[in-house]
């Protein structure tokens, strides 16, 4: 029998310049194989929750802030596999699950930068962060998440503008 997808929420957190919120993984490689992949906040949905309010809490418990309105949803649920060096890394997500399957938002951070706080939970998943160009989403993404950011990229591309 396959595994199921983990249900999961994605965001894209847009500054006033209109740049995206990315954080270094300190717990997972990057696509080198090296610490610290750079990845978009996301994490697993509680059964029954909201897709909305799953984002809000996500985002409190990632980066120390849930300043921000939500501008945007994508239309469809998007789907990864996870690759099966992952189940066999000992990654407990993988070993459970096929892959995620997301529903992605685009938001509006509302606090100063100040406000994000990698170290507000007791087991941070991010040692780092910083603001990039919407367009840099495919380079810096892991490999089995690249078609991911590269729609993440189209749909919501028309929101990195400053305002």
């Amino acid at each position: 029998m396959d595994k199921p997808y983990r249900p999961n929420v994605g965001a894209l957190l847009f500054n006033r310049q209109g740049q995206v919120l990315v954080a270094r993984r300190a717990d997972q490689p990057n696509a080198e194989g090296r610490a610290g992949g750079w990845q978009l906040p996301q994490g697993g949905m509680d059964e029954g929750e909201d897709p909305r309010a799953a984002v809000m809490r996500e985002l409190a418990e990632e980066i120390g802030t849930a300043k921000a309105e939500i501008i945007a949803e994508h239309p469809d649920w998007l789907t990864y596999d996870f690759p099966p060096e992952l189940a066999a890394g000992g990654f407990r997500i993988a070993q459970r699950y096929r892959g995620q399957r997301q529903k992605w938002f685009a938001l509006r951070f509302t606090g100063v930068d100040s406000d994000i706080r990698l170290d507000a939970d007791e087991h941070p998943e991010f040692d780092a962060w910083r603001w990039a160009s919407i367009e840099e989403l495919p380079a810096i993404a892991v490999s089995f998440k690249r078609e991911i950011y590269q729609e993440l990229v189209r749909a919501f591309r028309h929101l990195a503008v400053p305002g």
